[in-house]
């Protein structure tokens, strides 16, 4: 493999692991379930169904991931969660 293979190689590899990062919504005891919905609707543009099944998964299973990207994205989606008042963390793909 020549050195300009190699760099390209291991520039796809960076590009992957920057974008493996995704943001979880956490459920909680205080949001009411259509507030979430609302939430999910107005900041990642989902349809109100869309939402629902994101709300539901969120409540029956105890998180959901809303978004992936690259990290600095995930920390403003993040943020985004916590100025509506809900728990969200950002993590590594696949961990």
């Amino acid at each position: 493999m020549s050195t300009e293979e190699q760099l390209e190689r291991e520039g796809a590899v960076a590009t992957r692991l920057d974008d493996a990062w995704v943001t979880i919504v956490w459920n909680d005891p205080v949001n009411l379930m259509s507030y979430v919905t609302h939430v999910f609707q107005t900041y990642f543009a989902l349809t109100r169904d869309q939402a629902e099944v994101k709300m539901r998964e969120v409540h029956e299973q105890g998180r959901a991931v809303m978004s992936t990207g690259g990290r600095e994205r995930m920390e403003v989606d993040v943020q985004a969660m916590h100025g509506y008042g809900l728990w969200a963390t950002l993590q590594r793909s696949g961990e």
